[in-house]
């Protein structure tokens, strides 16, 4: 069975930046100053990556906004999904921690950075509108 550290030796090894959250072993927030920060928690049996993308207002103005999310989800990410948490966009996903292996952590994280530079720009206009 995988646990927090066997994580954390595979985002050294993939040379992602990373701290533990104080107080809150298995948690940790991924990336550098000036990025979109990623927050990972070790909760078996799963490994949970989410990132905040943005606020929306409620309301028919979002429904453009909602409709792209979903397209993106169905045509552009395979192990990530954007999501609604209240008023709070987020792109997350899930792994098992049981069978987690580096490559299936290092497909999901580049993913996620993908999303973030390709994806992000057109939903920050579209949740302006």
């Amino acid at each position: 069975m995988r646990t927090a550290k066997d994580v954390e030796a595979y985002l050294t090894r993939l040379n992602r930046s990373f701290r533990e959250v104080d107080g809150q072993p298995g948690m940790y927030i991924l990336g550098t100053p000036g990025e979109t920060p990623v927050a990972l928690r070790v909760d078996p049996p799963l490994v949970v990556l989410r990132v905040h993308i943005g606020d929306v207002k409620n309301g028919d103005a979002d429904l453009p906004l909602f409709k792209r999310l979903l397209q993106l989800n169905a045509r552009g990410l395979v192990h990530s999904s954007y999501g609604l948490d209240d008023n709070r966009i987020v792109l997350s996903a899930a792994l098992e921690l049981e069978n987690l292996d580096f490559n299936e952590l290092e497909a999901t994280l580049d993913e996620i950075d993908i999303a973030l530079a390709q994806q992000l720009p057109e939903l920050a206009g579209l949740a302006k509108k």
